[in-house]
């Protein structure tokens, strides 16, 4: 669990009841890079998955944590609405696309395709 210092010392007590690891990193939000940095740290975590919906994806993306982008298309089109992009940013200041390389393409007799691309910093 990834936390700000605003949190709540019920929900820290609730944490620990539970037995919940947590790293509190930044003060009025998370700070990913501090995240990151403190499980290097604590745990010799070098290298993270990110799993995650537009939000949590694109935090890392803007916070500069993610070194490659993996995509990986099925073949078929399903088109509905409640279904999220892997990225999504508000309109604010960083509406210039981040450039990606290619580094590796495969398909797959399903019709499926994986993407690998490396983030050019």
């Amino acid at each position: 669990m990834i936390t700000s210092k605003q949190v709540s010392p019920e929900y820290v007590s609730y944490l620990d009841e539970k037995n919940i690891s947590y790293i509190v990193a930044g003060d009025t939000g998370i700070d990913l890079a501090a995240a990151s940095e403190a499980l290097r740290e604590s745990f010799g975590i070098e290298r993270l998955g990110i799993v995650g919906g537009p939000a949590i994806n694109t935090a890392f993306l803007d916070a500069g944590l993610l070194d490659e982008i993996i995509v990986l298309i099925g073949a078929g089109i399903d088109g509905r609405a409640s279904f999220p992009p892997v990225f999504h940013r508000e309109d604010n200041d960083r509406n210039i696309p981040t450039p990606l390389k290619l580094i590796e393409a495969r398909t797959y007799d399903s019709g499926a395709v994986f993407i690998r691309y490396k983030t050019k910093k």
